[in-house]
């Protein structure tokens, strides 16, 4: 009889903690999603709408004006195929050399591997700045090539060093259980390494999808061919132009929207390919991005 008043005493407590804890959780869940229900509502609403509501989540009259004019030119098009080569070639350059890189350096017999370390996060403290880069970019050849969207950015130090100590914490034993089998080092990171760090990899996959997707100032500073525009400089054009006409001189619509819902529209064209891509992703980020699968 005394455990069941304890027990019931527990349970109150518990559904009051666990009560507190939905409403909070609602809370910042509503206040995270607000700002998207206001863009994309917002990018469907009419100009008189616009004009006489400041934060507008549902309008009450859907217009698809703004994404009449973002979509008026195919070069939208052709930005977005620039955006996905650059992203998926990128992705998949810098996780094959983040890999190597990071699985090296977590062998603790590598000779000079503390000196290596030190020099790669003096890279996230110091850089050469962006006169010397370009330099380096123009004498490699690079310049108004879309491989200089993704080779001056091949490695970040903080997604290898993320890796990299991954890589740390995986057991010896089942390196050392390989080697016996015969495997060499390019055997153990592709056949045994690599599929058991599916959650990091994906994680750290997702940092550079999004980071090359994003990807808007090397352009500006690599790009002279508008025609090598990623979507995001070229969104950003659509965005400025006031006069209705596109970079190349194509119309757009005769009568712009307002320049809010372009924005709006904008953002949302530019948000929709990462988030369509995420949810595929999700279940790495629920196991975690240390140690799941090892534990598992």
């Amino acid at each position: 009889m005394t455990k069941k008043r304890r027990k019931n005493r527990v349970s109150v407590g518990s559904k009051v903690f666990d009560t507190f804890n939905y409403i909070l959780l609602g809370l910042i869940g509503l206040i995270t999603i607000l700002p998207f229900i206001h863009v994309l509502g917002s990018s469907f609403a009419t100009s008189a709408e616009i004009a006489d509501t400041t934060f507008l989540l549902f309008p009450t009259e859907f217009s698809l004006n703004a994404y009449r004019y973002i979509f008026s030119t195919d070069t939208i098009f052709k930005a977005l195929g620039v955006s996905i080569s650059v992203t998926i070639g990128g992705t998949i350059w810098s996780m094959f050399l983040s890999t190597l890189t990071a699985y090296g350096l977590s062998r603790r017999d590598l000779i000079g591997r503390r000196h290596i370390n030190f020099l790669i996060v003096f890279t996230m403290l110091f850089n050469g700045g962006m006169i010397p880069t370009f330099l380096v970019v123009q004498q490699t050849g690079l310049l108004d090539s879309l491989l200089a969207l993704i080779v001056p950015v091949s490695i970040n130090a903080f997604n290898m060093i993320i890796l990299r100590s991954f890589f740390l914490n995986l057991p010896q034993g089942l390196e050392e259980s390989a080697k016996i089998d015969g495997a060499n080092d390019f055997g153990i990171l592709f056949r045994i390494v690599i599929p058991i760090s599916l959650p990091a990899i994906a994680t750290i996959s997702l940092f550079y999808a999004v980071t090359y997707w994003n990807t808007y100032m090397h352009a500006i500073l690599y790009l002279s061919d508008a025609g090598k525009w990623p979507v995001q400089v070229l969104l950003r054009q659509i965005v400025v132009l006031a006069s209705g006409i596109s970079y190349d001189g194509s119309s757009f619509t005769d009568v712009p929207p307002p320049e809010v819902t372009v924005k709006m529209a904008t953002i949302v064209v530019a948000t929709v390919p990462v988030l369509l891509v995420y949810p595929f992703l999700q279940k790495y980020f629920t196991k975690g991005a240390l140690l799941g699968s090892v534990k598992g």
